[in-house]
C-alpha cells in the first residue's frame, strides 16, 4: 500500500517531509498541512525522494497556481505556497539553519520578476529543466516569474531553429548545434539582450536570420561554446545593436553583458542595496567580491568612499564602467580577497561565493576592522564562517532578510557583524 499521510514539516532544501514508520520520505512541491500519497519513491543524497505523488488533501496554506508547468519545472517549488507563508517559512528556515532570527521584506513584486533567464535547447524541447532530473527538459510555453514576453522569445527561438536546421543540443549524446538561450531583460528601462549559446559559429547567412527573428532585441549576441558542460557559458560576439543594456535601481544605472553576473530580481534589489546601506558605518568601505560594482558604486553615489576588489578581470572592467557611468566616487581593482590587504577601513562588504569565505575569513578575523556586512543566499556557508571563525571577534548586531527568490525556498540575507 503507498504511504501517506500529512505533510508535518519542510527540509531545509524546501521539500515536505512526510514521516512513515521514522523514516521520513521528502516530497517536492508539497507544504504543511497537505495529505498526500506517494506512488512511487527514488534515492538520491541518501533520502528517500518522492518521484510521483497524489494531492488527497491541500493544505490551507496553498494558493492557486499561475503556471501551467508547475510541478514538473524545477523553477518554482513553493509556488503553490500563499506568497505570506513563503516569507514565514524563509524566515523560519533560514532561523533553523543559520541560528539568527531575522524580519524579512518581501519582493515588491512577485511574478515577472526575474531580469534573466536561461532556456536550455534540446531535443526533448526548449525551456527549463524538471525538477530531480538531470536529462528532463520542460518544453515551455510561458514562465510567469520572468516575463509575459516569454512565449514570444520562445516562439522567435523555435521558428529560427526550423528555418535554418540547427540541431538542439542532445544531452545523452552530448552533441549539437544549439545549447541555451539567454534573455535578459531590463525591468525599469525595457531594454532586451539575447544571447544565442551555440557550438557552431553562424555563417553570415545564420546570423542575419538570427537577426531577423529577434529583431526586438536591443543587443544581440551568439556566444560560441567551446565545452559541453551543460550551463549557458561561451564566448560572446555581439552580432546587432548594442554592447550593453541598462538596468536602473533608483538613481543609479548599470550596464549588463552577457558576462555580468547581476542579481536577478530588480524590484528586490533596492530592498537589499538599503539595507545594506543601512548597516554599512563611517566612510571608507571595502567591498570584497565586488563583482560588477552592485553594491559599490550604489553606495559610492551616497557619499561613501568605496574600493572593490574582485578576481574576475572582467567583472572590474563593468564595475569601473558602471562608476563612470553614475559620476561615483569608486575604485574598483583585479585581484582575490583572501590577498586583499585590510587596513584602515570603517566597514568591510562580503558577498562570498555560495561555498563561504574560505581562506578570507582568518584574514578578516585578523584584521581589526570593526564592522562587517555580511550578504548571503547559503544560510549554512555563513553559519559555518561565523562559528568557525568569525565569533572569535565579531558578535552579531542585526540581520535582514530580502526575498530576492519569490516562490523558492531561498533567501538573501544582511548580517552586520561588529568587532567585539
Amino acid at each position: 500500500m503507498p504511504p501517506k499521510g500529512e505533510i508535518t514539516a519542510l527540509s531545509d532544501d524546501g521539500l515536505g517531509i512526510l514521516e512513515t514508520d521514522g523514516r521520513p520520505i521528502y516530497v517536492p512541491f508539497s507544504y504543511p498541512g497537505d495529505v498526500v500519497s506517494v506512488k512511487k519513491t527514488r534515492r538520491r543524497f541518501g533520502r528517500r525522494i518522492a518521484a510521483d505523488f497524489e494531492l488527497l488533501e491541500p493544505s490551507p496554506l496553498r494558493q492557486a497556481l499561475r503556471c501551467s508547468h508547475f510541478g514538473a519545472c524545477g523553477g518554482c517549488l513553493w509556488q503553490g505556497l500563499k506568497y505570506k507563508e513563503q516569507l514565514r517559512l524563509k524566515a523560519e528556515l533560514f532561523e533553523r539553519i543559520a541560528g539568527i532570527s531575522a524580519p524579512i521584506k518581501g519582493s515588491p513584486k512577485i511574478w515577472g520578476f526575474r531580469n534573466i533567464s536561461n532556456f536550455i535547447v534540446t531535443t526533448k524541447g526548449v525551456g527549463l529543466k524538471e525538477y530531480g532530473d538531470p536529462l528532463g527538459v520542460v518544453d515551455l510555453s510561458e514562465c510567469p516569474v520572468f516575463s509575459k514576453r516569454t512565449s514570444e522569445y520562445l516562439r522567435a527561438l523555435r521558428a529560427f531553429l526550423t528555418e535554418t536546421g540547427l540541431e538542439p543540443w542532445n544531452l545523452k549524446r552530448k552533441a549539437g548545434d544549439i545549447h541555451y538561450l539567454q534573455v535578459r531583460e531590463g525591468k525599469f528601462t525595457g531594454d532586451v539582450m539575447v544571447n544565442l549559446v551555440a557550438h557552431t559559429k553562424p555563417s553570415k547567412e545564420v546570423a542575419e536570420t538570427f537577426g531577423d527573428y529577434f529583431s526586438f532585441a536591443d543587443s544581440l549576441y551568439w556566444s560560441l561554446k567551446a565545452d559541453e558542460r551543460d550551463d549557458p557559458g561561451g564566448e560572446p560576439e555581439l552580432l546587432d545593436g548594442e554592447p550593453f543594456i541598462r538596468e536602473r535601481i533608483g538613481d543609479v544605472t548599470y550596464l549588463i553583458h552577457p558576462n555580468s553576473f547581476f542579481q536577478t530580481n530588480s524590484y528586490a534589489l533596492r530592498l537589499l542595496l538599503k539595507a545594506i546601506e543601512g548597516f554599512v558605518d563611517g566612510e571608507r568601505v571595502l567591498d570584497l567580491y565586488s563583482g560588477v560594482g552592485t553594491f559599490g558604486v550604489w553606495l559610492a553615489k551616497r557619499g561613501f568612499a568605496i574600493e572593490g576588489v574582485e578576481a574576475n578581470p572582467f567583472a572590474v572592467e563593468m564595475a569601473r564602467r558602471n562608476a563612470k557611468l553614475n559620476r561615483v566616487n569608486a575604485e574598483f581593482h583585479a585581484g582575490r580577497a583572501e590577498e586583499t590587504p585590510i587596513s584602515d577601513y570603517d566597514t568591510v562588504i562580503v558577498d562570498p561565493p555560495r561555498k563561504g569565505l574560505r581562506e578570507t575569513v582568518e584574514l578578516l578575523v585578523k584584521s581589526g576592522v570593526e564592522r562587517i556586512i555580511y550578504v548571503s543566499c547559503n544560510p549554512k556557508a555563513f553559519r559555518l564562517d561565523y562559528e568557525n571563525h568569525l565569533r572569535k571577534a565579531y558578535r552579531i548586531e542585526d540581520a535582514l532578510l530580502v526575498d530576492m527568490f519569490p516562490h523558492t525556498p531561498h533567501v538573501e540575507v544582511v548580517i552586520w557583524l561588529e568587532r567585539t
